[in-house]
């Protein structure tokens, strides 16, 4: 006889995976509650055969599972929590084999109204929602309107809403900095990691760019800023979305190194920034400032952490005076000393296309 009486939850997922997990491991907490994983053959499978063909398959799992509980845990099972109607017959076959035994039916959801069954899969899963539901000693329902429909059905519900407890609650997020192409050799990441470990949560920064393991796995700071969690990897996004990302930003970034390959160059990403009236931060290089209008330039980690700071709520003031400058840069601007010298040199400047 097993020493204590337990309550199973008979997890419809692995844990990690279960939307209710912050709940299941409150209960867990007590050591009169354990959790089953789903058996080998999914629950989905008891959609697919005969009523009876189920029964029986279940009432061979029970048997195993009753076993279990009391050998491995010596409890013996005083409630069986299931959280979806297709598990019903296993819990249903549990609380037979069990005096004393009830079943508790957690609803957080309609799954008998779910998008991938078909009219005949709507039936079965109807059909063993009601039997669930009046065979439960209690009916847990997540929404007001879940147990709304319990009562229309002549059946009191127990409210009990969700909870987030494993979601993360940063609290901060001053500043949201974005930072807009190719994410590799010429990324100073030491900076970044420097920012990111100064500012923590008072800091979002978003990568929009393709990363290259291939060129940083071996570089400490690059593996560091690969898990910071106020560094954002976005991946490689198409134009039209990387323009409403920096939308969302306070300010644009410029994280390359300070070395001669870099120093030089004038970075795209400035006037991408610039066309949506976000100034960029950037180190001290030369080329950039060719644009001083739109950059900040910031001498050193300390320096760049705090010209980020100096943009916290940009993003709902944007400068239309920078956005202004930025859309009068068109390639025909750019271009008019060519232009001109193709004119001076008989060159027919005639656009035609």
């Amino acid at each position: 006889m097993a020493d204590r009486l337990i309550c199973v939850l008979l997890l419809p997922t692995p844990l990690e995976r279960f939307i209710l997990r912050d709940q299941a491991e409150d209960l867990l907490r007590a050591e009169g509650v354990v959790a089953v994983d789903p058996p080998r053959m999914p629950y989905g499978a008891f959609m697919r055969m005969p009523l009876a063909i189920g029964d029986g398959v279940a009432a061979r799992q029970a048997r195993r599972l009753v076993r279990t509980l009391r050998r491995k845990v010596h409890g013996e099972p005083r409630v069986i929590v299931i959280f979806h109607a297709l598990q019903y017959q296993l819990g249903r076959a549990v609380v037979a084999s069990v005096p004393g035994c009830e079943l508790w039916y957690w609803r957080w959801d309609r799954f008998e109204r779910a998008y991938d069954a078909n009219e005949r899969q709507r039936a079965r899963l109807d059909d063993l929602h009601e039997h669930a539901a009046e065979r439960a000693a209690m009916v847990i329902t997540v929404s007001d309107e879940l147990a709304r429909l319990e009562g229309v059905a002549g059946r009191r519900a127990t409210m009990v809403p969700l909870a987030a407890d494993s979601f993360p609650a940063p609290n901060g997020g001053d500043v949201v900095a974005i930072c807009i192409g190719h994410l590799g050799w010429r990324t100073d990441w030491s900076l970044l990691r420097s920012v990111s470990e100064r500012l923590g949560d008072r800091l979002v920064l978003l990568l929009a760019g393709e990363w290259h393991d291939d060129e940083c796995r071996d570089d400490p700071d690059f593996q560091f800023c690969r898990s910071a969690p106020n560094l954002v990897w976005l991946g490689r996004q198409e134009d039209e979305a990387a323009a409403r990302l920096i939308l969302c930003a306070d300010v644009g970034i410029v994280p390359f190194k300070v070395e001669p390959f870099n120093d030089a160059g004038l970075p795209y990403r400035i006037l991408k920034y610039a066309r949506a009236g976000r100034r960029t931060v950037t180190p001290n290089l030369a080329g950039v400032r060719t644009w001083a209008n739109a950059v900040t330039v910031a001498d050193g980690h300390e320096a760049f952490a705090d010209a980020l700071l100096a943009h916290a709520g940009a993003r709902s003031r944007p400068d239309h005076d920078l956005r202004a400058w930025a859309l009068e840069q068109t390639a025909r601007a750019q271009n008019e000393p060519l232009w001109q010298r193709l004119a001076e040199i008989g060159v027919d400047t005639s656009v035609t296309r």
